[in-house]
């Protein structure tokens, strides 16, 4: 299904049906004196995904970058989620329309940069290390940021997965808010919860989700070259066995479809479900969610299996290839920009994401913000236990194979976990032999 030169096949598909939609999402990339108010600035495009406060605490850092400074004026637009904003980004390569940076999700940085549509920004961090300080950069977090041994993304809003409590529905079942933590306490606290006649968690068949309990079961999802599944190893089906006996104990609702992880989200919201599990980014949402609706909320690590576990997720800030050294130049002043110290502590209070940087983690302005909003610290704690996504070039369209299965295994009745899981290894042998 992928390539290794070129566009990617499924981009190709992408733009044809852009083309045939008549959608007029595909605006230009970076240019200069082209915003209409014969400035002579070097406008840059930057495509964001994801909304909410995501969004406006992009959309404030862009509007402080545009009032600091009068050579560089970046234009934001908005594409949707992370797919959305990935098969727009290749049909704009394809027509030569490409933004000059934006948002990409780190497991789909090894296909982005193997194709051709980013810049390696190696050298340009080695010339400004001084200025962008690579070391002080959260190692738990560069690791997708490279491929090949090349720099090709810059953190930005990262994020792990988090455990979301309903602190007064605990209580009121005469459980310990402390816990669950573990899958077995996890069990056990959802006996509990059901006998009282609530739903212990709502979750989607969530391939994000899925990695942290295989990196907690001690195995991985690809063989370290990339080139092999390994879910189907006995540390890969455990997860999904565990899953299936959840489900079929009430324990665990699954909702299914786009909108699940919002019938999750909502389940948790309206005080239905005591647990959610979801990123950080939404620490900021859901503690506004838990004041308005009257009950107290805490976060914690994922409960643990064998180990504790979390992989990384959210996106780096890239730069596309083909723009000429005026754009490039441009483009990497705004990256500084928004992932410098100041910038990194304000979007990890507006919202939530990992503080990318360790000098922004020890400041006294989030030591100080953690004693009162002890929420927003979990998952930097976490990151101890955190591994990179999966970078191979087919991850993406391996995880559909991962999800079917996984969906299959846990909803029919007759369908066993480790046949599930390797019918799908050998489907992803396939795409990742491509």
């Amino acid at each position: 299904m992928w390539r290794k030169k070129g566009i990617p096949m499924l981009a190709l598909g992408t733009v044809f049906m852009l083309s045939a939609c008549g959608t007029g999402a595909v605006t230009g990339a970076g240019s200069v004196g082209n915003s209409g108010s014969g400035s002579g600035k070097v406008v840059i495009k930057y495509w964001t995904a994801n909304g909410g406060k995501i969004e406006e605490a992009k959309q404030n850092l862009v509007k402080k970058f545009n009032e600091s400074q009068s050579r560089i004026e970046v234009q934001q637009a908005n594409q949707g989620n992370y797919d959305d904003l990935h098969a727009k980004v290749q049909a704009a390569f394809a027509a030569g329309n490409a933004p000059a940076v934006f948002d990409l999700e780190i497991a789909s940085t090894g296909i982005f940069s193997r194709s051709g549509m980013l810049t390696d920004l190696t050298s340009l961090a080695k010339r400004d290390d001084a200025e962008l300080d690579l070391k002080d950069l959260n190692p738990g977090l560069m690791g997708n940021a490279y491929v090949d041994g090349k720099l090709y993304g810059i953190p930005f809003m990262r994020s792990t997965p988090i455990f979301y409590k309903n602190v007064s529905m605990l209580k009121e079942a005469g459980l310990d808010p402390a816990g669950p933590k573990t899958w077995t306490e996890l069990e056990q606290y959802g006996q509990v919860l059901k006998s009282k006649g609530k739903t212990p968690l709502t979750m989607g068949v969530d391939v994000w989700i899925y990695e942290a309990l295989v990196a907690q079961s001690g195995g991985k999802v690809l063989s370290d070259d990339g080139k092999k599944a390994t879910f189907q190893s006995p540390e890969g089906v455990a997860p999904v066995q565990f899953w299936k006996k959840l489900s079929d104990e009430g324990i665990i609702k699954f909702v299914v479809g786009k909108t699940a992880g919002a019938d999750a989200d909502k389940d948790w919201s309206n005080q239905m479900s005591a647990f959610k599990i979801g990123s950080t980014a939404g620490v900021s949402a859901s503690m506004e969610v838990a004041k308005g609706n009257n009950f107290e909320m805490q976060t914690d690590f994922l409960p643990a299996n064998k180990s504790y576990g979390v992989p990384t997720g959210g996106c780096h800030l890239v730069i596309t290839s083909k723009l000429n050294e005026q754009e490039k130049e441009a483009t990497w002043e705004f990256i500084k920009f928004m992932t410098s110290k100041e910038n990194t502590i304000y979007q990890h209070k507006y919202v939530g994401y990992l503080p990318n940087r360790l000098s922004a983690l020890q400041s006294e302005e989030l030591q100080s913000y953690y004693k009162q909003f002890p929420q927003y610290k979990v998952a930097s704690d976490q990151l101890k236990y955190a591994v990179p996504r999966p970078n191979a070039n087919a991850y993406p369209e391996v995880t559909k194979t991962m999800v079917d299965a996984m969906t299959s295994a846990i909803f029919e009745k007759n369908v066993k976990p480790q046949d599930a899981m390797n019918e799908a290894a050998e489907k992803a042998n396939k795409l990742l032999a491509k």
